[in-house]
C-alpha cells in the first residue's frame, strides 16, 4: 500500500483517484454480492474504464446542500473529536494499491482512521438511538480499514444543530471483527476489475459505424 500525503479535493488528489476503484464508491461494486452487478456498478465501471483509457478523471457533477454542509462542517467535527478524545488527527491523504484507493478523513496515531459524516438533526438522532453506523457506509468504512491496513476506524457523526456536548457521536469499528468482509471485498473486486476490462474492450473495439439496409 502506498500513501500520498495530499489534500482531499486538490488537483493532485483527483489525479491519483483517476482510473481507480475508490473507497467511497466501493458500495456500488459490493451491492448484490454473490449475484450479477447492478446498474450503479455497471455505470461506475464505465467511468473507471474511460478514466483508464483517456487518463482524465470523470467528474460526478453531483452535489447537494447536505454534501456542501458536510464539507463546511468537517473541520468542526475534527476539532470536536480531537478535543473529546485527546487525539491528534493528521491528514488522511490517499492510499492506493493495485488499482484501488481510499481517502480517510484523517489518521489517528499509527493504528486508527476516521470517517466524518455531517448530519441533519433527525439523522444524527437516529444514529445515536441505533448506537451504530449507517448501513449505507458499511463498505466504505470496512474498505478504508482494509486498504489502509489500520486496526480501527471511528465513524463520526456531527450535527451542529444539537446541544453543545451532544454534537458528536462516535462509533468504532475494529478490523479484527471484519475479516470475513475483507475476503468478500477481495473476491468482488476481482470480479469488478474483470467487468472494467470488458467495458474497456467494448469501448475500444465495438463497431462505431452501422448503416442499416446497406
Amino acid at each position: 500500500m502506498r500513501f500520498h500525503n495530499v489534500e482531499q479535493n486538490s488537483e493532485e488528489w483527483y489525479e491519483l483517484r483517476g482510473g481507480k476503484i475508490t473507497g467511497s464508491a466501493l458500495c456500488k461494486a459490493m451491492a448484490n454480492y454473490g449475484k450479477a452487478f447492478g446498474e450503479p456498478a455497471k455505470k461506475y465501471a464505465v467511468s473507471i474504464a474511460l478514466e483508464q483509457i483517456t487518463g482524465n478523471a470523470q467528474p460526478s457533477g453531483y452535489s447537494n446542500e447536505h454534501m456542501e454542509r458536510g464539507h463546511e462542517e468537517e473541520h468542526l467535527a475534527r476539532m470536536a473529536y480531537e478535543e473529546e478524545y485527546f487525539a491528534e488527527v493528521t491528514n488522511g491523504g490517499f492510499f492506493e494499491l493495485d488499482g484501488i484507493g481510499c481517502s480517510p478523513d484523517g489518521l489517528v496515531g499509527e493504528d486508527g482512521i476516521i470517517e466524518i459524516k455531517s448530519a441533519i438533526p433527525s439523522i444524527h438522532y437516529a444514529r445515536i438511538k441505533k448506537q451504530s453506523f449507517d448501513s449505507a457506509y458499511k463498505w466504505q468504512l470496512i474498505g478504508n480499514m482494509k486498504m489502509t491496513g489500520r486496526e480501527w476506524i471511528d465513524f463520526i457523526s456531527y450535527c451542529s444543530g444539537f446541544p453543545i456536548g451532544r454534537q458528536l457521536y462516535v462509533y468504532r469499528l475494529q478490523a479484527s471483527d471484519y475479516q470475513k468482509e475483507y475476503k468478500m471485498i477481495d473476491a468482488r473486486i476481482g470480479e469488478f476489475k474483470a467487468l472494467i476490462e470488458t467495458v474497456k474492450n467494448d469501448i475500444l473495439n465495438c463497431n462505431y459505424s452501422i448503416i442499416e439496409g446497406k
